[in-house]
This record gives C-alpha cells, structure tokens and sequence, in this order.
C-alpha cells in the first residue's frame, strides 16, 4: 500500500525570515510587488521613454529575475457583507430600500460579468557562494531547525546584503520606468504563498462575527 507524503514535502519553500523566502535548495528570494502602468495614455515620446528605461534595466542585471502576473476573480464578498452591515443601521426606509437595490445591482453585475484582479509580483533570487561546501545558509540549521553558531548566523546576515543589492538594482530601475514598488515583508509573504498553494481556500464562506 504506498504511503502518501505530507503535503509541505511538494512545497519548495523551507522558511520566511526577515522578508526573506529560503528555500530548501538554500537559495533565497526577495518579492517586490510593482503597480501597473497604461502605456495607452501616455505620448508616443513618453512610451518610448518608458521603454527605453525598461531596457535599460534588463540590459543592466547580471542575475536572473522572474516577473509573475497573479490574475484572479474578484471576490466581491466582504464589499457585500460591509454594505449588507450599513443596510441593517439604516433607519430611513428610502435609504434602506435604495441600499438593497444597490446591493441587489451589484450582486447581479458581478454574477454577469466576470472582474478579474491582476498583481505583478517581481521574484529577486540569489544562491550563496558557499552553498556546495555546506558552509552557507544552509548551515544555519540542523535537523531540528534550531540555530547554530554565531557565525553561521553572521554568514546568513552576509546573504542578504547581497540579495538587497539586487533588489535596489531592480526597485531603482523600475522606479526610472514610472512604477510604483513596494518590498513583500514576511506576513505578506506568508500570506501569498498560502493562497497560492491553497486557492480553493478562497472560495470558503466569510465568517461574520
């Protein structure tokens, strides 16, 4: 009978710590979440600015980066439940009445019409040089996870500067273009990874209190 394996043996990621992800080859990797940019509005002079800032960047990088679009449906849920909320505290029968419809309108659109969210995640790696003789980050840890020396600790302080080094190349270039950056920090991380790997959590019910 074939024994089935838990499930965070398929997940690649070994820890999250200080708005690091390590993960369990001891490479680590910075998340940045960029904004959006319609280059539709802009002037053909500023598109080929724009362009040619974004080529300056890619041009500039001696390491690999990824660029990951999240596209999902919007849950429309917690906006129905906050205004189904005001609709109970309404004392003014009008008011009340065109707050149902108001509710009843979007319930109908949104079942119609399929709105999509999108984020635009940049993923920064970088592998310690030091990885093959086990003297990197992947020395921080023994089987139990407990810490080990206060070198080992030094060494992974050491990792990530380098990897923040990548991340200013990329943030200062992506700023040149016009997009707005903001660095994942550790709860966001978590909470991103989470969904990714567990989608269908999204379509559970939303517990009022």
């Amino acid at each position: 009978m074939p024994v089935s394996k838990p499930t965070q043996e398929f997940v690649p990621i070994r820890e999250v710590r200080d708005s690091v992800v390590i993960l369990k080859d001891n490479s680590m990797r910075a998340l940045l979440l960029a904004s959006s940019l319609n280059l539709a509005l802009k002037s053909e002079d500023e598109q080929q600015a724009t362009i040619l800032q974004f080529q300056n960047l890619l041009n500039s990088l001696d390491f690999t980066v990824q660029f990951f679009v999240q596209s999902r449906e919007l849950d429309i849920r917690p906006y129905i439940a906050l205004l189904e909320a005001r609709e109970k505290e309404q004392v003014e029968d009008l008011i009340k009445t065109q707050t149902r419809s108001y509710i009843d309108f979007i319930k109908n659109f949104t079942d119609q019409t399929n709105i999509m969210t999108k984020n635009f995640f940049i993923v920064i790696p970088y592998t310690p040089q030091l990885l093959q003789t086990k003297s990197g980050i992947g020395g921080l840890f023994n089987k139990k996870g407990e810490a080990n020396t206060k070198a080992q600790l030094n060494q992974f302080e050491e990792d990530r500067t380098q990897l923040e080094q990548r991340v200013s190349v990329v943030e200062q270039g992506l700023v040149r273009t016009g997009v707005r950056i903001a660095r994942l920090g550790t709860e966001e991380i978590i909470e991103l990874y989470y969904k990714l790997f567990n989608p269908g959590d999204s379509e559970k019910p939303i517990q009022m209190n």
